[in-house]
Parts: structure tokens; C-alpha cells; sequence
């Protein structure tokens, strides 16, 4: 069954001030939950999550219900990024492979996990060409061009045929345009550990890591025309944006149709949680806005306010059939 829809919208605090309209824009990356090899014996028996700008927190309780300890493979998939000539993928972390900074305790004591990446274009995996010719996978970062670009012409032009790069012609220094290549290959990370669940007993399991947020400089749907557009029906049932919510808002919009909000986009992949033996018993969302000038809105049914900044929603028998798309709005002389 869909879940019915709420949405919250919270009044800014003071008068906004005008900015000039931009478009520059980044995209947010999901991520989610656990997956693992099914079993019925294991028993999610609690999901308490935690987002906002900063940081995703999700702790577990899993209960091995078996006479027998049960051990099996966990993984933590981070969301794929596809490389483009125009990148423009909110990446909170430097790292070629923990990009998100993706830390886990089991009963409070940190655990290591082994991690796995592959690059593919066109649905073929090309991680062993790659590695070959000794370019980095990790195509979010800049060393990953240099190497590319320090690439004998043969191998370039074999790249180019095979998908995994564009011809991005720019000019860099002022001495005229210059080709260079963009990766244009999928990567995917996934963290993994095997683990034991023993019998009888229960498990706590922690994740954190800071969350990619999509933003943009300015706020496009608030402008009266905004609404005649194909867009903004499918934008706003996303993140259930009420009349509340569009019309505080818009409280920024100055008479040129520009305002001084900055757009962020949070997305969270919730329906990990159905690949678990039955639903989850008890399940807790918090997410925190940042700040009480701050506006939000996703789609939720049963939120209660907590604090200034913190909204929950609690859920017993809980199966997510939705992913969880978030929006928050701040000031700009609020906006990090």
C-alpha cells in the first residue's frame, strides 16, 4: 500500500533580501541502507535514522531468531556516478574510494570492510583496461583527467570508441582551445563484510557518513511561471511541497523574480530496508533542517515536530515502499 503523503512547511524568520537568479546547479547521490543475503531467521528489529546536511547516521537492531549462529554477506552499495564532460555531482568527501566517508560499528566497536569498484560504459565492465593503463577509477577527481589526458593518442582514441571517454575541447589558460577527455564511465562502490549474527541474540549495527547533497543556487520553482511547466507537478509531488511550503518560499522572490534561497536536495534510498525477513518492527526518522530559518519538506505521513530544527517520524512494522526525497531551503547568509 502507498503511504499517504504529509508535507511540513516551516515560515522563514525576517525579510528576505533579493539575489540575482543563477543556475548553477549540483546533483545529489543516493544512498541507502544494508542489503544481504536473505534469511528468515535474522529479524530487523529496529531502524533509527538520522538525516540533515551534514550527516546520515542509521543504527540497527537485528535478532538472529536460528538455534545456530548465522553468518552471511553484508553489503553497503554507494551510489553509482556516471562521469559526463559536464560533471556536476555533489561529492562530500576527496577520496578516491570512501567518497562519502562510510564508517560502521557493530556493537560499538568500529569493523573493517573490504571494499569493490568497477568501471563500466555501455554495460560492459572495463575496470581491468582502466587499471591497466594506470588511470584512476575514481573519475570524480581531477588526477583521474591528468591521466587521461597523459595517455598515448591510440589509447585515447580506444577509449573514446569504447564509451569510457569524451573529447572535452576547452581553453584552459588563455593559449587557445585544447582537446582533453572527460571519463564518461559508470563507476560502482560497494562496501562489504561478512557477518555473523549470533544465535539468539541480538546485533547492533551503526552506519554514518556524510550525505551528497544536491544544491542550486537560486530556487527555480518558486517563480510564477514556474507553475505552468511540465516540471513542476512532477517536482513538487517529489518532495510534497504544499501551499504552505511554495508559498513561504516565495516570501524571497524580489520584483526582477529572484530571490536569496539556496536549493538542497537530499535523497535517501529507504526501500534497502524490505530485503530483510518481514518488516521492520520499529522504525524511527529523524531529519534535522539545519537551522530554525531553514524551510523543509518530504513526504511522510504521522511527522511530529521535536525541536526547533528536528522532525520524526515513528513507524511499527514498517515496510518502505517509497524512497525518501528531501528538500531544504535556507537563507543565503545561512547557506554553508
Amino acid at each position: 500500500m502507498r503511504a499517504s503523503i504529509a508535507c511540513l512547511a516551516l515560515l522563514l524568520a525576517g525579510a528576505l533580501v533579493a539575489s540575482a537568479r543563477a543556475n548553477d546547479s549540483t546533483a545529489a547521490l543516493a544512498a541507502g541502507g544494508l542489503v544481504y543475503v536473505l534469511t528468515e531467521d535474522i529479524e530487523m528489529q529496529s531502524e533509527d535514522l538520522f538525516i540533515s546536511m551534514d550527516a546520515v547516521r542509521v543504527r540497527y537492531t537485528f535478532e538472529n531468531h536460528a538455534d545456530h549462529d548465522v553468518t552471511t554477506l553484508v553489503a553497503f552499495p554507494m551510489p553509482d556516478i556516471q562521469g559526463s564532460i559536464d560533471f556536476m555531482v555533489s561529492i562530500p568527501v576527496d577520496d578516491p574510494v570512501n567518497f562519502l566517508g562510510f564508517k560502521t560499528l557493530v556493537d560499538g566497536k568500529p569493523v573493517e570492510t573490504r571494499v569493490q569498484q568497477r568501471a563500466s560504459a555501455l554495460g560492459i565492465d572495463q575496470t581491468a583496461l582502466l587499471t591497466s593503463l594506470g588511470v584512476p577509477l575514481a573519475l570524480h577527481l581531477d588526477a583521474t583527467r591528468k591521466a587521461l589526458d597523459a595517455l598515448p593518442q591510440p589509447d585515447k582514441d580506444n577509449l573514446v570508441q569504447l564509451g569510457l571517454a569524451a573529447i572535452d575541447e576547452y581553453d584552459n589558460d588563455g593559449k587557445g582551445m585544447v582537446k582533453h577527455l572527460a571519463p564518461s564511465w559508470l563507476l560502482s562502490t560497494v562496501f562489504y563484510r561478512e557477518q555473523t549474527f549470533p544465535a539468539g541474540k541480538r546485533l547492533v549495527v551503526e552506519h554514518s557518513y556524510q550525505p551528497s547533497v544536491g544544491r542550486s543556487a537560486d530556487v527555480s520553482f518558486v517563480a510564477p511561471e514556474a507553475q505552468s511547466e511540465p516540471w513542476f507537478d512532477v517536482y513538487r509531488q517529489k518532495y510534497c511541497m504544499d501551499d504552505a511550503f511554495l508559498k513561504a518560499a516565495r516570501a524571497g522572490l524580489a520584483p526582477d523574480g529572484g530571490n536569496n534561497l539556496f536549493e538542497n536536495r537530499i535523497a535517501y534510498v529507504l526501500r534497502t530496508g524490505s530485503n530483510w525477513a518481514g518488516p521492520i518492527a520499529k522504525f524511527r526518522l529523524v531529519v534535522d533542517k539545519g537551522s530554525p530559518n531553514n524551510l523543509v519538506s518530504f513526504c511522510a505521513d504521522g511527522v511530529k515536530k521535536i525541536g526547533p530544527t528536528q522532525f520524526e517520524v515513528v513507524k511499527t512494522n514498517f515496510e518502505p515502499q517509497q524512497d525518501l526525497d528531501i528538500m531544504i531551503l535556507q537563507p543565503n547568509a545561512d547557506t554553508r
